[in-house]
């Protein structure tokens, strides 16, 4: 009996009381919640529906719960109930019925943890977003693995998920990268507030080749105003096509780069003014032209006309959130850097503006990600061989790989600081979470490799009602997997599930040591052997769920 029919049982008793008189209660009954107790020894399940219905029904929690703990008693699979404190319900289920996920799960495949909760939402989802002035740092190398991570749960979960990458390409600093170019092709020393590194002498030289080949003049002997403009165009593009291939090499797709240049060359910056001036929410105050944003929760009004007549970099964020809308964005998430902390309260009182919501569920949700640290040899790795002044993505990759970097990146909670031991990521140790977790994967293979050579074949029987107590505990833990990426999704904390991965990873190893799939020299295969293939084989699939939605590979040997 999987989470879910035992929640319908619960829904189908609750309803049977009621039509028989049991229990007087108007209105939809609310979806049952059904968790898993925090020790074991109170059941396989708990609710507090009982809790929930209590004041509707006229009726203490406790007294309700009884009533309802007496008709689940006599549900098939159902092995004992019992009322704990003020009004909980916990569910002890059969070994059969509890066996029964573990087929559940094989048969359901890729598709078991997945559900239609997100069903008929699109889900604009901003993640990265770097500057097109440098390799992608340890910051954005974190958005990368989140955000694609998050994409694929929410995906999951039903609902349609536009990755969107924003290419800051309008403003100083593609000004101060075009001159840090021309300076490195000349010779010159890097002007200030410019780009250091030897990637800018690296595409400095590229923009020179292109041009050379394409038949144009070589940009060094150019006027500086022209030659500037060369390698602003020619720099750019490499280096969007550099940033692109990195996040592909990392498995972080895009359905969109959008450039932040075509708001203003299209008008949609001043067709967004012009939406907040018809709304009423706009002002004119010193020339400038204002957003009345204190009036939707801002500790002040931000200015989006300057004046001088240019506009703010906030009347560019406008248009952008207003042209997510228009292409169907019921929910614009923003994954920003720590440094835009202060940005949320104009962002979310600009949403709000236009008319919509914002926060958690809103039309708009921001999420700040906190700051990354590399160690190793217990010394901090501050600055990039590349890129001079910042550790990049490729730094990281190189150092141990794409797995292992996007697990450690996704395992921790986005507003915690993330420090990550190079040495331990590099291990193949149980030190080393990604390694455990995949380890457990590569076990579950070998273990059915095994079982084919002895003859134990799933095909042959499935009798759950002889497993004991370690496979209950296991299967225990698989059936939380559903609830885990709900809540991940719901919550946007993709870091659930990689917790979660090393929870049953540890669950099978200890399984692993209590039961037998194959038997010893001197048994013969029986029904319980068959079983536990059953077993072995749905920890194996959820193992590999979970990976998937991580971004990370599932080894079949190791």
């Amino acid at each position: 009996m999987t989470p879910e029919e035992l929640s319908a049982c619960i829904a189908a008793e609750i309803n049977a009381a009621r039509n028989e008189g049991q229990l007087h209660l108007d209105g939809d009954i609310p979806a049952v919640k059904i968790e898993r107790p925090r020790s074991r020894e109170h059941g396989d399940w708990a609710t507090n529906v009982a809790m929930q219905l209590a004041k509707r029904a006229g009726m203490p929690p406790r007294d309700l719960a009884t009533l309802l703990a007496g008709r689940l008693e006599g549900v098939a699979g159902i092995a004992q109930v019992e009322v704990a404190g003020p009004g909980f319900i916990n569910i002890r289920l059969s070994a059969g019925a509890a066996g029964e996920l573990a087929r559940t799960i094989v048969e359901q495949a890729e598709r078991y943890g997945s559900s239609q909760a997100g069903a008929g939402t699109t889900v604009n989802l901003e993640y990265v977003s770097a500057n097109p002035t440098g390799p992608i740092h340890i910051g954005g190398a974190r958005w990368a693995a989140v955000g694609d991570t998050l994409a694929r749960i929410l995906s999951f979960t039903g609902a349609n998920v536009v990755r969107e990458y924003y290419f800051n390409d309008h403003g100083n600093q593609i000004n101060h990268f075009s001159e840090s170019l021309l300076a490195a092709a000349l010779g010159r020393e890097t002007p200030e507030d410019g780009y250091g590194g030897t990637y800018i002498s690296d595409i400095a030289q590229q923009v020179i080749s292109q041009e050379l080949a394409a038949g144009h003049p070589d940009p060094r002997t150019l006027p500086e105003t022209e030659a500037q403009e060369v390698f602003r165009a020619g720099g750019v593009e490499l280096m969007f096509a550099e940033i692109k291939n990195s996040l592909a090499d990392f498995r972080a797709e895009f359905d969109v780069f959008f450039h932040e240049q075509s708001l203003h060359d299209s008008g949609a910056v001043a067709a967004a003014i012009e939406k907040l001036r018809e709304r009423g929410v706009i002002y004119e105050e010193d020339n400038a032209v204002w957003l009345r944003s204190t009036d939707f929760g801002d500790d002040k009004d931000r200015v989006i006309v300057k004046s001088d007549g240019e506009t703010a970099y906030f009347a560019g964020d406008i248009a952008y959130y207003l042209d997510k809308r228009h292409r169907g964005a019921d929910h614009a998430v923003y994954m920003l850097g720590a440094d835009h902390h202060g940005y949320i309260g104009r962002m979310y009182a600009m949403a709000r503006a236009f008319g919509d919501t914002a926060g958690k569920g809103g039309n708009m949700e921001i999420l700040i990600g906190q700051l990354v640290n590399l160690k190793r040899d217990g010394v901090l790795v501050r600055m990039s061989k590349r890129a001079g002044t910042v550790v990049t993505l490729e730094d990281l990759v190189e150092a141990v790989g794409v797995d292992a970097a996007r697990y450690s990146l996704v395992r921790a909670s986005v507003d915690t600081t993330l420090e990550l031991d190079l040495n331990v990521l590099a291990s193949h140790t149980n030190d080393n979470p990604v390694y455990y977790v995949q380890y457990a994967h590569a076990r579950t293979a070998n273990v059915a490799r095994n079982a084919a050579e002895h003859g134990v074949r799933r095909a042959d029987a499935f009798t759950p009602e002889l497993l004991e107590q370690a496979d209950s505990d296991l299967i225990g833990q698989l059936a939380r997997f559903p609830e885990v990426i709900s809540l991940a999704a719901a919550n946007r904390e993709p870091h659930r599930v990689a917790r979660y991965l090393e929870e049953l990873a540890g669950a099978y190893h200890t399984w692993y040591g209590k039961a037998r799939v194959t038997p010893r020299a001197d048994e013969e295969v029986s029904d319980l052997h068959r079983t536990r293939l059953w077993v072995n084989d749905a920890t194996r699939q959820v193992l590999a769920n979970g990976l998937h939605l991580l971004g990370v590979s599932a080894p079949e040997k190791m």
